[in-house]
């Protein structure tokens, strides 16, 4: 079922992982087809010269997370597109150092902590991407904002068990293939609790890079976590912070990661506005100032080929999360709370 909310589509899906994979793909098969199947990066992340790559990364998944493996081949039937291209395409930051996924986290921890998010991503996919409000037969239900193509847990997530996850995308160079970042992401939404999910992190072999931030409800604490080449950091943020989708504090930051002009200006940008005393999320994600460039992407030649295509808001209360998403050109966002959104 897909309605519309606040200009983005929510599409609901239940069952097992073939099942969600599948009400995915169908839904995306449109955007799929007019859009990314035709662009440069497609091309080049699905080409015959990642063929062994991909075919280790999936060994890999297959070993640690068979579910998500058959989540994707339903994406892939939904989509009418072969696996391993679909695979290859869930793959694409491990694939690719520099791949468009750009992404703002905003970071505001004290006894009601608050984690936002701007999802920056392809510009074409601007009006196409969806929010998934997914029910599996046995793991939490979710709500992830999701790109045509692309299983959830790589942008930003709430799930019934009262966790936030915003993603990043961190650049980092030469990394050996493992299990893939996004079926990382994607793994960690069917976990009940941040030990769980930290145990998992610590214990898979990562390939491509990404940041986490994570909360849960009933907990104060926010955790930073950056994963990439088998290698875990994870860091308690206990003052308000940005972080602008590359490496702050992973061993890798100094010597094998890109740092791009427009992320550089805007973990720049973001730490100034809250040196000077801002702490309203939207403020800072929805910024167009500064010297360089924006954190509120919207323009068509940024250097990153990325847009900003929704924002997320998360608020972690005692006894529950308030949620928005903003969407371009819409003054109401979607919003509500996760006992109204799950308890349904």
């Amino acid at each position: 079922m897909a309605e519309d909310a606040a200009g983005l589509p929510l599409v609901s899906s239940s069952g097992g992982p073939f099942e969600t994979g599948l009400t995915l793909g169908r839904h995306g098969h449109r955007a799929v087809h007019d859009n990314l199947v035709k662009s440069d990066i497609w091309q080049d992340v699905t080409s015959e010269r990642h063929h062994r790559r991909v075919a280790q990364m999936l060994d890999h998944s297959l070993r640690h997370h068979p579910a998500v493996v058959e989540e994707i081949h339903g994406l892939a039937r939904g989509l009418e597109l072969p696996f391993q291209a679909v695979f290859a395409w869930n793959c694409r930051g491990d694939l690719l150092a520099n791949s468009p996924d750009g992404c703002t986290t905003v970071m505001l921890p004290g006894p009601e902590p608050c984690i936002a998010h701007n999802e920056d991503g392809l510009p074409f996919f601007d009006g196409d991407s969806f929010l998934a409000n997914v029910k599996p037969d046995e793991a939490p239900a979710f709500l992830a904002f999701c790109y045509p193509g692309s299983i959830p847990g790589h942008t930003f997530a709430l799930t019934a068990a009262g966790i936030v996850q915003t993603v990043n995308n961190l650049r980092l160079k030469r990394v050996p293939p493992g299990v893939p970042r996004m079926v990382l992401g994607r793994a960690m939404l069917s976990l009940t609790s941040l030990d769980a999910i930290r145990e998992l992190l610590q214990q898979a072999p990562a390939s491509g890079g990404f940041h986490f931030t994570l909360a849960q409800r009933g907990d104060p604490r926010l955790h930073s976590i950056e994963v990439g080449a088998g290698q875990v950091s994870h860091r308690h943020v206990d003052r308000a912070m940005i972080h602008a989708n590359h490496a702050l504090h992973h061993d890798w930051r100094h010597t094998r990661q890109i740092v791009t002009g427009s992320s550089h200006d805007r973990q720049s940008r973001g730490s100034e506005l809250i040196t000077a005393g801002e702490r309203d999320p939207l403020t800072i994600l929805m910024d167009t100032g500064g010297e360089g460039l924006p954190i509120y992407r919207r323009e068509p030649d940024d250097p990153d080929r990325e847009n900003t295509l929704a924002t997320g808001i998360f608020r972690l209360l005692n006894d529950r999360i308030q949620w928005e998403v903003h969407t371009p050109g819409r003054r109401r966002p979607l919003h509500g709370t996760d006992r109204l959104l799950f308890e349904q």
